[in-house]
């Protein structure tokens, strides 16, 4: 069996630290021998679970771009997930005047109150959904959002579902709690999203979630509402629980995706202020989870985080503002625009991108015409055209090989110049 690029013997005895394995596409979690660690993991004595959490990939690319860079190469990014804008002006200004009024002290666990009922009224005015302000966790990111839902959740061996490819933090925070990642593939056949149908043939004695992510990322696909709800069905009939990352959410062209929790209180929905509200660095986000597990988020906010970063909590403040909202509107239809040039001209250099994304700005495209290793060929196009883009290795196991990603946050002549130089590139094989 061939996992993440290294060999994994299974002998008599239990497996120890789980990993996800590439072998015949199945997903399923592999484990590793204590003995099976590196003599350098051993002399430091390092959790088990660190030799199955890796980096992200893409970084080696970014790290690279930046000495070409330092040796006065241009370089055209479009491998980072992070929005070109600047944090809109109504935000930054609340942000000053807190730091310049100094009540920067911590806040409840769960929040500022202030904060907490302006996201609820946010799902009023934007969903037309009803939700409590008492079930809103605002934490550090969605990173620190989705920690807690996994450490509230998962017992070691509890297995979580999702697709493969996804985002590599997802498995990584289950494993992190000592929980099994289960990748189910994904493909243009499902709108690269999971379904019911898969998810009921997945389902195991162990499992006790499923996650989603729409729009996903590195996709941009959208789980259509039907099937959305089909899915909670499915897995609220086995006893488990729905989480869904909706941090895209605001970034759709051509629809209004509909948050999940216009189908129960029983789900737990993920979002940030990082991607539609342009808030990367302030480390912000929030969870609306049901009722009764709102405690238990909050004693595990309080030991691993204390709060959010109160002086971001109160910046946030100006984010649901209609001045600042009709910012973020002109910065989605320029993410449009460059959605719209970008994947009919990936598209025309030969690379595969069978399904339009909806969401995100994100396109994953199939390179196999050009290479059969992506991570080659994504330093090959760095060096040799001076483009940034991502390997599908950060994504999982789902024919990663095969597969890049375009980040469209940069500008339009950025794209421009970026497929010119791709183009340029491919042609000369």
């Amino acid at each position: 069996m061939r996992c993440a690029g290294r060999t994994a013997l299974q002998t008599n005895g239990a497996w120890d630290a789980p990993y996800a394995c590439s072998g015949a596409g199945s997903g399923i979690i592999g484990r590793v021998k204590p003995e099976k660690l590196t003599a350098a993991a051993r002399r430091l004595h390092l959790a088990r679970r660190m030799a199955d959490i890796e980096p992200f990939h893409v970084m080696e690319v970014l790290s690279r771009a930046r000495e070409l860079e330092a040796q006065g190469r241009s370089i055209i990014h479009m491998e980072i997930g992070e929005p070109d804008f600047a944090t809109p002006r109504p935000v930054v200004e609340a942000g000053i005047r807190a730091l310049e009024q100094g009540d920067i002290h911590y806040t409840p666990a769960l929040g500022l109150p202030q904060l907490r009922q302006a996201i609820a009224a946010f799902y009023r005015t934007r969903y037309g959904v009803s939700v409590s302000p008492s079930r809103v966790v605002v934490t550090p990111g969605s990173s620190g959002a989705l920690l807690l839902a996994m450490g509230v959740l998962l017992n070691p061996g509890d297995q979580v579902l999702m697709a493969d490819p996804g985002y590599p933090c997802n498995r990584h925070f289950v494993r992190f709690t000592e929980g099994e990642a289960v990748g189910i593939p994904v493909d243009a056949q499902s709108n690269y999203q999971l379904t019911a149908e898969r998810v009921a043939e997945r389902w195991t004695p162990r499992a006790v979630a499923a996650m989603l992510a729409s729009p996903s990322n590195p996709t941009g696909a959208l789980v259509p509402e039907r099937e959305l709800s089909a899915i909670f069905e499915c897995v609220q009939k086995r006893g488990g629980r729905l989480i869904v990352d909706e941090i895209y959410h605001g970034l759709t062209y051509g629809i209004e995706a509909k948050t999940a929790l216009a189908l129960s209180d029983d789900i737990l929905v993920i979002n940030s202020f990082s991607k539609y509200f342009n808030m990367t660095g302030w480390r912000l986000g929030w969870l609306v989870a049901p009722e009764a597990l709102v405690r238990e988020l909050e004693k595990l906010a309080q030991n691993l985080f204390i709060s959010a970063p109160t002086a971001s909590q109160r910046a946030a403040l100006a984010a649901f503002t209609p001045e600042n909202i009709a910012i973020l509107e002109e910065r989605r239809e320029e993410f449009c625009r460059r959605r719209d040039f970008l994947l009919p001209a990936l598209r025309d250099l030969g690379f595969d991108i069978p399904v339009e994304p909806q969401g995100a700005f994100y396109l994953y495209a199939g390179c196999s015409r050009f290479a059969g290793d992506s991570q080659r060929f994504a330093l090959d196009v760095l060096e040799q055209a001076g483009v940034a883009i991502t390997p599908g290795l950060d994504f999982g196991a789902n024919a990663p090989q095969h597969h890049v990603r375009f980040a469209y946050t940069t500008s339009l002549e950025n794209l421009r110049e970026g497929v010119r130089r791709i183009g340029e590139f491919v042609r000369r094989g």
